[in-house]
């Protein structure tokens, strides 16, 4: 399997895009593209929410993707200590829902603590085409 990769990226709009462009770039030079799209919608999310609620001021985030026994793991190591929950918002509320999709598209998520702070919020993938 190939070697895990990882970039940072400033806590900017402009780095979502990058981060999804750096996911399937990597994606495909593995020869892993049957999830590439579901990868690349949870790292999406993942980004979004490090900028607006996961990045202490003068920090950014940390996308780092590793493949390995027939799944791709997917993490993104922000900078604070809030742990990211799953929200249930109403059908008119505007935002909210980044962690159920990331739900909906991985094989399975979750969030570790990482010291000296931050989580990791990790999803991993099944590398075949057939999702679970």
């Amino acid at each position: 399997m190939p070697d895990p990769t990882h970039q940072y990226f400033p806590a900017k709009p402009e780095s979502v895009g990058q981060a999804r462009d750096f996911a399937l770039t990597t994606l495909n030079s593995w020869g892993l593209s049957a999830r590439a799209e579901d990868i690349r919608l949870c790292v999406s999310e993942l980004a979004s929410n490090a900028v607006v609620h996961g990045s202490a001021p003068g920090h950014g985030f940390l996308v780092r993707l590793e493949a390995d026994d027939g799944f791709v793991r997917l993490e993104l190591h922000d900078s604070r200590s809030r742990r990211p929950a799953v929200r249930h918002p109403s059908g008119t509320d505007p935002s909210g829902r980044g962690l159920l999709i990331v739900e909906k598209f991985s094989d399975g998520w979750g969030v570790e603590d990482r010291l000296p702070f931050g989580p990791v919020v990790w999803s991993h993938f099944r590398a075949g085409d057939t999702p679970c």
